[in-house]
């Protein structure tokens, strides 16, 4: 079985997407860069390669799709709590990105989304397990 994660994203300018991640809050993975890709990491076991467009296509003979105008995938992540939560998508939207939706709260959970500077969707949420728990009973 697999246990680390990596997801492969094409973006428009490396340098503009690695200084909007760095915003955010994410480091990357120096020996995993160059002119045209690097290693975001999410965590210790997740990770999201940024690939120039070109470096992207040399993997690939579909075509890159425009994500500000279709969406293939939604990135979902987890956070420690709801100010969390707030605390990324406030990041994000300083650095350039747009708020991809409005909050939702549905009181065990709450989640946000943005879309970053290619339009890719980053949904950023927190779960009161308890509260689930609970509610399942």
């Amino acid at each position: 079985m697999a246990s680390k994660i990596f997801v492969n994203l094409p973006v428009k300018n490396l340098q503009k997407s690695i200084e909007f991640f760095t915003h955010v809050g994410y480091t990357f993975n120096p020996q995993f860069t160059d002119d045209q890709a690097t290693c975001m990491i999410i965590s210790e076991n997740i990770f999201v390669m940024l690939l120039e467009e070109s470096r992207f296509q040399t993997f690939t003979p579909k075509q890159i799709p425009n994500a500000h105008e279709t969406s293939q995938v939604l990135i979902a992540l987890d956070s420690e709590s709801r100010e969390e939560v707030d605390a990324i998508l406030e990041r994000a939207l300083a650095a350039g990105g747009t708020e991809a939706r409005p909050a939702q709260d549905y009181g065990f959970m709450y989640g946000r989304a943005y879309n970053d500077l290619d339009g890719h969707i980053w949904e950023i949420g927190w779960m009161d397990m308890e509260k689930f728990m609970e509610m399942k009973q």
